[in-house]
């Protein structure tokens, strides 16, 4: 059985990673099945060899968001155990230093490998796949890092502004004010990655530029990193319009979820359009992130893994066929002849397998009520016998 140690500068950053009542050590010690005892202000981990050196790892990391932030969110601990479902591989092309208190951000999965391997080696890349995999936030860490390593001058973040099945109507303010609740997660990713102020400063010297697509024709952009966030809303016409801004040394990527379209119908996305056309140049990367690619909240995997059974049929529930009982359909039928029970034709299966639909009256109940209307009434007999 290997060790591992990790110092700590105080027993307060310990008591903020064990978290309340221990929960965040319970998960740390389950997720990478190590034993963990505190010394002091050390921590000792103990267990194989490869499972130590990734909780030590971990813990590291952990430390050091601690002595960044000065706590510990649930977002961070998530992040750092999705990283033992993964095989352990130690590459440095893998890691993603954006030059910020030694905050360096991972991939965790063979998906997000693939991703980060193809903007890499790419000038362009369209990037499909589920919420919650990764798409925009790796993006944006790729794009900061080629921004602090001088490959770039520039980042431009792009987004269609299109509203998510509601119509807010007239928003106030200058042109920023009125996309800003569009642009609001490009924003949500730089300020997890860096500073407030640094985003700040960023914006307000326009070495980051936020903006809707609906202003990006007619622009070129040299030495740039351009990103299109949420690309299943763009048109076909639009997603060109796009593509062709591309200038001198400039890198684009492109990101979105072909199953979140909020386009009219029959309208097509730009994003399948291109990943259909551009498949084929090998200049172009295209990568597909899959539900095992999810890094948000463990639900999120499950309800995405629930769409997709249910966009391919995969249910298990099947609305209820009802046989429906007619009488025969003798024109001339007599009062106490049996109904005859029939299958259901096409044009009546929209009325039968329809949940609302009340459920078809049986023999018994039928016969019973007849009974009850004419209880004294026997079957007629023919006049002329008499």
């Amino acid at each position: 059985m290997s060790e591992g140690r990790v110092q700590f500068r105080n027993f307060e950053d310990v008591r903020t990673l064990f978290g309340l009542r221990d929960k965040n050590l319970r998960r740390l010690r389950d997720a990478f099945h190590l034993e963990v005892v505190l010394r002091g202000e050390e921590l000792h981990l103990h267990g194989d060899q490869a499972q130590v050196d990734l909780g030590v790892e971990i813990v590291s990391e952990l430390r050091s968001i601690i002595e960044q932030k000065g706590l510990l969110d649930e977002s961070d601990v998530d992040r750092a155990l999705q990283r033992g479902q993964f095989p352990v591989e130690k590459s440095v092309d893998e890691v993603i230093d954006v030059f910020h208190k030694a905050r360096k951000i991972r991939p965790l999965g063979p998906g997000q490998r693939e991703y980060i391997k193809a903007i890499r080696e790419h000038d362009m890349v369209i990037c499909e796949g589920p919420a919650g995999s990764g798409k925009s936030y790796l993006a944006v860490a790729m794009a900061i890092n080629a921004l602090r390593l001088e490959q770039v001058r520039k980042i431009v973040l792009v987004r269609p502004a299109v509203e998510a099945g509601e119509k807010l109507g007239f928003l106030p303010g200058d042109m920023m004010a009125k996309v800003n609740p569009y642009l609001r997660p490009l924003l949500d990713a730089l300020s997890d990655i860096l500073d407030l102020d640094q985003v700040q400063r960023y914006l307000d010297k326009e070495v980051i530029e936020i903006i809707p697509l609906a202003y990006m024709r007619g622009r070129t952009l040299n030495n740039t990193f351009m990103i299109l966030d949420e690309a299943q809303n763009t048109t076909v016409t639009q997603m060109k319009m796009f593509l062709t801004r591309m200038g001198h040394h400039s890198k684009i990527v492109v990101t979105g979820d072909g199953t979140q379209t909020d386009l009219p119908d029959r309208i097509e996305s730009g994003l399948n359009d291109a990943i259909r056309r551009l498949r084929n140049i090998p200049e172009i990367a295209t990568v597909t992130l899959a539900g095992g690619d999810i890094v948000r909240h463990p639900l999120v995997r499950k309800i995405v893994e629930a769409y997709d059974d249910q966009n391919n049929g995969r249910w298990g529930w099947k609305a209820p066929v009802t046989p429906i009982l007619v009488p025969t359909a003798e024109p001339q039928q007599q009062q106490g002849a049996e109904a005859t029970e029939i299958a259901p034709t096409a044009m009546d299966s929209q009325f039968v397998t329809s949940t609302d639909a009340p459920l078809a009256l049986h023999r018994d109940a039928i016969q019973e009520e007849r009974n009850s209307d004419h209880p004294d009434v026997s079957t007629p007999q023919n006049p002329d016998s008499n």
